[in-house]
């Protein structure tokens, strides 16, 4: 058997292949990006996408609040003992409604939030690392319901983001001191008289090792007293020592007066860990199908490698991922159940629709399962097939076919829709006379927009779709021949 992890043939990156490395190191791209890949070359494309630094970043466009939550000021907590001292029952009413004006402001924030997000993983020149933002937020999940602090959330997610190709170790240390999943997984209760286990339990069980894969029961609870006193006070971590279990702990076959960044450096050590991390990475970014092919469990084991050599750097780990034969093998082409996210985003950033409207989008996310700041579990959203229900089925073809057309099944939101065009998808088809070969744009637009060849099937459906509605090529033909396409099974997938 060969190696799956050696470098692709730099003669065989062509035009889908470069396609193919842009819907999954990103969320797709025009065929004009997808030449201009091609013309960087294997490594020059891997490069690009990976080395995101000097890329256009998106409008940050963040003008939220750090305070809707704040802690109430002395003078605030003096006012409301006294109203309950002398049962001013007028003041503690005003002082309530005070605390749900809040809360309701922070709802409407965090409403703004999943806009700005999804906005920005259209828009953003650096689309491996809004890609990534997205798979560590699934990875370390936290849900705004229970932390209900939309601050804490953007916090969380600009440490992702900015860590998000970075070094492993930095995020997991990063987690351990974020107030967002402090609070989700109770540490803000985890003191040395009664350790709270939660989240020992997950670093072990979700976020290093994975379920079952060389730790105890009491390595969780070592772990829990490691964590005691890691807590938050307003929008920052806090250590209180005076909460702290400083005494002596026995973590995965080690012994010592261990704290949480301590725990971390254990974990990280354990072969488990750098295979796991692999392994998450290898499903969100290669191949989501239930097992693991020989090559597959031989990529998972030498990217474990990468990562163990590399000091858990995630970058060199994942070049040389996107540069192997086995992530361009033809049996992981389509091979991955496009998430909610990964289906808007990339039918806009593919095709060039118009965004239309970013509050149905997020709308359309959550019906779809994939509610951004609020995955179902602290196990994240499971992904894969999971996706895919007669429910979600309806959503996700209707999402597509507005986004190409403007229509909905309520109809447009006011007026005309937006106006697409979407003759750039088959310009480079035209002929030196000017004509377009209605045959020659329906292979091309399949092949393109489903990401691979359609067969032969496939291409007569939308050949006699297109001599039923008038075979010329023209702007309102290529639209419905989009949305006849963005209806294939094979359209949900990347």
């Amino acid at each position: 058997m060969g190696n799956p992890f050696q470098p692709l043939s730099k003669k065989d990156f062509d035009y889908g292949a470069a396609q193919h490395l842009l819907n999954r190191a990103g969320f797709g791209g025009t065929p004009a990006q997808v030449r201009a890949l091609v013309e960087l070359g294997l490594d020059g494309g891997v490069d690009y996408l990976v080395d995101f630094q000097g890329q256009r970043v998106a409008d940050e466009g963040i003008d939220f609040k750090s305070d809707i939550l704040r802690a109430q000021t002395p003078e605030e907590q003096e006012a409301l003992r006294r109203a309950r001292i002398e049962k001013d029952s007028e003041t503690i009413a005003r002082l309530e409604r005070e605390r749900q004006q809040r809360q309701t402001e922070d709802r409407a924030q965090i409403a703004a939030m999943k806009r700005w997000w999804l906005a920005r993983m259209i828009e953003s020149g650096r689309p491996l690392q809004e890609k990534l933002t997205l798979f560590w937020h699934g990875h370390f999940a936290t849900g705004y319901r229970t932390i209900e602090n939309s601050w804490h959330m953007l916090m969380q997610n600009g440490m992702l983001r900015s860590r998000c190709a970075g070094s492993f170790a930095d995020l997991a240390r990063g987690i351990v001191s974020d107030p967002a999943m402090l609070k989700y997984l109770d540490n803000d209760e985890n003191r040395k008289v009664s350790p709270n286990e939660n989240l020992a339990r997950e670093l072990l069980e979700l976020f290093m090792l994975g379920e079952g894969n060389g730790y105890t029961e009491r390595d969780i609870k070592e772990g829990a007293r490691a964590l005691t006193g890691r807590t938050f006070k307003g929008n920052e971590y806090f250590f209180d020592k005076a909460q702290h279990d400083g005494g002596g702990k026995q973590i995965m076959h080690r012994s010592g007066n261990f704290n949480g960044d301590e725990l971390v450096s254990i974990l990280l050590e354990q072969p488990a860990c750098s295979r796991f991390i692999a392994f998450k990475l290898y499903r969100f970014f290669v191949n989501d199908a239930p097992g693991l092919t020989r090559d597959g469990a031989e990529t998972i084991e030498r990217m474990a490698k990468a990562l163990r050599d590399g000091r858990y750097e995630l970058r060199p780990a994942l070049r040389a991922l996107f540069r192997s034969q086995h992530f361009y093998a033809l049996e992981n082409r389509l091979a991955i159940v496009k998430s909610p996210s990964q289906l808007m985003v990339q039918t806009v950033r593919s095709l060039g629709t118009p965004v239309r409207s970013v509050d149905r989008l997020v709308e359309a996310g959550d019906l779809m399962g994939q509610e951004l700041f609020q995955p179902p579990s602290v196990k994240g959203w499971p992904g894969g097939r999971s996706w895919i229900n007669t429910a979600t089925m309806f959503t996700r073809q209707n999402t597509a076919v507005y986004l190409v057309s403007g229509r909905t099944t309520r109809g447009p939101a006011t007026g005309a829709p937006e106006p697409f065009d979407a003759m750039h998808l088959v310009e480079h088809l035209r002929t030196t006379t000017g004509t377009l070969d209605p045959g020659e744009c329906v292979r091309s637009l399949a092949s393109f927009a489903l990401g691979g060849d359609p067969g032969h099937e496939r291409i007569t459906e939308l050949e006699d779709y297109l001599g039923s509605i008038g075979a010329t090529i023209n702007n309102e033909r290529v639209q419905a021949l989009l949305c006849l396409i963005s209806a294939m099974p094979e359209y949900q997938l990347c």
